[in-house]
């Protein structure tokens, strides 16, 4: 194998590692234990519900479909909800 040869080997494998590891990521943060952390951390007030504005701020796509999960329209969410939004999705 030539020098070139194994430096395309090496973009390749690195590149499908890459890959690999992004999608494991957003596998996380999609699970019930990832959404719940996320939350967490976003809940600044630590009252158990998101506000629009925490949510831009710490969960910015569940900001963006604050309005359909908010289907009681409290102005606010609860893990449960996001949870259950993810799970549909």
């Amino acid at each position: 194998m030539s020098f070139i040869e194994k430096i395309r080997s090496t973009i390749v494998i690195s590149s499908i590692l890459g890959a690999t590891l992004a999608s494991a990521a957003v596998a996380q943060s999609r699970s019930p234990q990832g959404i719940a952390a996320k939350f967490q951390a976003a809940d600044v007030n630590h009252d158990g519900k998101l506000t629009l504005e925490e949510a831009k701020a710490g969960m910015p796509r569940v900001a963006e479909a604050f309005d359909t999960i908010d289907v009681e329209k409290k102005g606010y969410l609860t893990l449960e909800q996001i949870q259950a939004f993810a799970a549909k999705r």
